[in-house]
Order: structure tokens, then C-alpha cells, then sequence
């Protein structure tokens, strides 16, 4: 680690996609300029490789091989922005070479993934951060706040929604994370996100959860009329069709870049090979004895999420809104209110990009040397794990109709 007032931190970069070239090489060097030096750039699509340099424009040493790149450049930390399945195998690769490691989530894919990273870490005495921005967004920072503050007395159960519209939805579907082996379905890819802020919100971790998912709506239960948007003859007569060329960021990244990996960024949503639920409600409990009632839509009209937490002196709730057919709110409301009657409005400034606000807060506490943390907003690597593990105890669930226990899971920490 450098030390603030000294040198900049040299930050290499793996995976350039849209995540990795927008969050973490564009908009991070925009911000962070005076803290962070770009040192690397790497991934094994060297025409995806050559956009991302040229849209973050700077003389970076570009590698499609990230062991030479962690032997030429020498980081102090690698950003790993691959896709889910591989963020183990880099994460150890960095710490092996010597870096600490920020990883994009969800840390792994499955509990024996987690599991190697955690050993990794221990052996090499490198720290991993994991990305969880949604912990640094203003209203869940508020919230944590409030549930600190103990004014609802101990919480014994929390309903949790979160809604994905047919814009946001529908793109999961189209990409490599409609695959359970590349992304270990929603319930770990996105779901990552949703059971960290319950494990840092409650200050515990899951014991046993039963989860139900299926797909509904994406995959075999459409009619697929093209592989791909850009070809697909049915393309005017769908209303999922995709033009990536008129999206100038995505077609930069992805619109020729098929070429070197045959990946494509416009699949047909209703290919019949996708292998995951597009609709799931699961049923958490954690060691301290709250129960939790979760869900997440993948194909709604709107777009944001509904958390109430209920305590034995009153509830917390807030409904946030993210897209909609109507104005968006100006600010986020939270609303307390206490079994004896007392009713209170907090409001919350509403922060439409970078989930809420969170990824700009969270590259601060992460690029910046002796950050305090008064909340443990800072996410390690046994944080990741935990969440993910999460997720993975529910698509057990989904498919083997049981409560699982996250300590039946080969690889749970101890």
C-alpha cells in the first residue's frame, strides 16, 4: 500500500468490459486522478483492449496475458473486472505476484472458489476488497445510521425487493451471465449485492435459507426468432430488440470486438440454452435470529427496490426508485415510525448514477490510505464470501426443493 502525500497507488486493471473500462479505468482516473496511476491494462480480447485504452486516454501498457503484465508492471493493486467464473483465478494470480486486490462482485462463483481465495489470502498476507458500492450509497449509509441508533429496538424480520425493469432485466439475459456456469445465475451474480447490504445492515450472517426460482419469462419461455439482435430477421416485430450500434459505449467495447473472442453483447433473449431463473423469492434466516423475506424480478415496469426492517419498537422503510413512468423523486424518503405513534420523514438526496452514488464513496475509502470507517462499509474478502455463499445455498435450494444450510456448503469459512 502507498501512503497518502507520497506516490500515487499503481493500479492495474483486468477485464476491460463495460465495468472495468467505465467504473474502474474512465470514471475512476476522472475523480481520482492525484491518488491513483494507471499502470496496466489487460484482457485476452486485444480489440476490446485497444477501445477501452483509447476511450480512457492514457498512454497505458496494454497485455492480453496478465502474468506478464503483473511481472512487467509490478501493481500494488489489481482491479479484476473478468467475468464472475474467473475472478478467482486472477484474485489469486494478483496476490501471488505480490498485490492487494480489489474485486469486483461477486467475489466467485461458487463455495470452493471463495473458499481458494480466502486460503490465498491468508498465505500471502494480501488484503482483498471486495466492490460492494451499494453499502456507500447515502440512503443505505442513513439507514445503517438509523439501525445503529437502535430506535426500533432489536430487528426481528426484513421484507426485501428488488425490482429489474425489461431494459435492465432483459440484459442479463443477453450477455454471459445468462449462464449458470459463467455467472452462478442471479441469485450470486446480482442477489450478491442485496444479501451483503442484509449481512452489513443486520451485522450477521446467513444460517439456512430456502429459496424458490424459475424462469418465466426469458430463455425457452419466448419464441428466439435470431441469435442476435444485429441479424435477427424478427428484429421490428420484438419488443426486446437491442441496437447495439446505437449505443456508441457499448458498440465502442463490444460491436466489432466478436471478432477476436466471439463473444456477442446482443444474444436473443429467449435463446433456449439459458440456464437460469429469471424470477426467485428465498427465505433467509441469519445467526441472530432475524428472518428475511427476499425477492428480485427480473422482466417489471419499474426499476429499484422496497427494505422495511421490523423491530420490536417499530419499523424502517423505504421504497427507492432507480427508473419509472413517471418524474423521479427528488429525494429518497425513509420513513420511521414507532409503535408509539411517532411518525419521521428522512430524506434522503436522490443520487441517480453510479448505484446511487456508491462507486465514487467506495473508490475514496478504497484509493485512500488510513480511511476511516466508522460504519464497516469496507467489504473483505470473508464479506464476499459470505454473500455469495448466500446465493449459493438458494440456487442449492431451487433445485434440490430443501433449506439449506450454509455450513452444509464445502468451502464455508470458519
Amino acid at each position: 500500500m502507498t501512503s497518502e502525500g507520497s506516490r500515487r497507488r499503481r493500479i492495474a486493471l483486468v477485464g476491460t468490459g463495460h465495468r472495468g473500462t467505465g467504473t474502474w479505468g474512465l470514471e475512476l482516473l476522472k475523480v481520482y486522478d492525484d491518488r491513483v496511476e494507471l499502470v496496466g491494462m489487460c484482457d485476452i480480447n486485444p480489440m476490446r483492449l485497444d477501445r477501452a485504452a483509447e476511450v480512457i486516454g492514457r498512454q497505458t501498457p496494454k497485455f492480453t496475458d496478465l502474468a506478464t503484465m503483473l511481472a512487467t508492471v509490478k501493481p500494488d493493486t489489481l482491479m479484476v473486472c473478468t467475468r464472475d467464473r474467473d475472478h478467482d483465478i486472477h484474485a489469486i494470480m494478483g496476490m501471488e505476484a505480490g498485490c492487494d486486490i480489489i474485486v469486483e462482485k461477486p467475489m466467485a462463483t461458487t463455495a470452493e472458489k471463495c473458499a481458494r481465495i480466502l486460503e490465498a489470502q491468508k498465505r500471502t498476507g494480501r488484503r482483498v476488497d471486495v466492490a460492494f458500492n451499494y453499502r456507500h450509497a447515502p440512503t443505505a449509509t442513513r439507514i445503517k445510521q438509523e439501525l445503529l441508533a437502535g430506535s426500533i429496538g432489536e430487528v426481528v424480520s426484513v421484507d426485501f425487493h428488488w425490482y429489474l425493469d425489461t431494459i435492465h432485466g432483459a440484459d442479463y439475459f443477453r450477455r454471459w451471465h445468462a449462464h449458470r456456469e459463467m455467472s452462478g445465475g442471479l441469485f450470486v451474480h446480482k442477489a450478491t449485492h442485496h444479501f451483503d447490504l442484509l449481512n452489513w445492515f443486520l451485522a450477521s450472517t446467513p444460517r439456512e435459507v430456502f429459496a424458490r426460482g424459475e424462469q418465466r419469462h426469458y430463455g425457452k419461455q419466448g419464441v428466439q426468432l435470431g441469435e442476435r439482435c444485429s441479424t435477427c430477421p424478427g428484429a421490428n416485430d420484438c419488443s426486446f430488440y437491442f441496437d447495439l450500434k446505437g449505443d456508441e459505449w457499448l458498440n465502442g467495447l463490444y460491436g466489432e470486438a466478436w471478432q477476436a473472442d466471439g463473444y456477442h453483447r446482443d444474444q436473443c433473449v429467449f435463446r433456449p440454452e439459458i440456464d437460469i431463473p429469471d424470477v426467485m423469492s428465498a427465505a433467509i434466516l441469519y445467526e441472530n435470529g432475524v428472518q428475511v423475506s427476499y425477492s428480485l424480478n427480473t422482466f417489471m415496469p419499474i426499476e429499484g427496490y422496497h427494505l422495511a426492517f421490523n423491530g420490536k419498537k417499530g419499523r424502517i422503510e423505504v421504497r427507492q426508485y432507480e427508473r419509472q413512468p413517471w418524474p423521479e423523486p427528488p429525494v429518497d424518503v425513509i420513513l420511521k415510525v414507532l409503535n408509539d405513534g411517532t411518525v419521521e420523514r428522512i430524506e434522503v438526496p436522490y443520487v441517480k448514477q453510479g448505484h446511487f452514488g456508491g462507486d465514487v464513496k467506495l473508490q475514496g475509502m478504497l484509493l485512500t490510505e488510513g480511511s476511516e470507517d466508522p460504519l464497516h462499509q469496507r467489504a473483505d474478502a470473508r464479506s464476499g464470501a459470505m454473500s455469495v455463499l448466500c446465493g449459493v445455498a438458494a440456487m442449492e435450494s431451487v433445485t434440490s426443493g430443501r433449506a439449506v444450510k450454509l455450513t452444509e456448503l464445502e468451502g464455508y469459512p470458519q
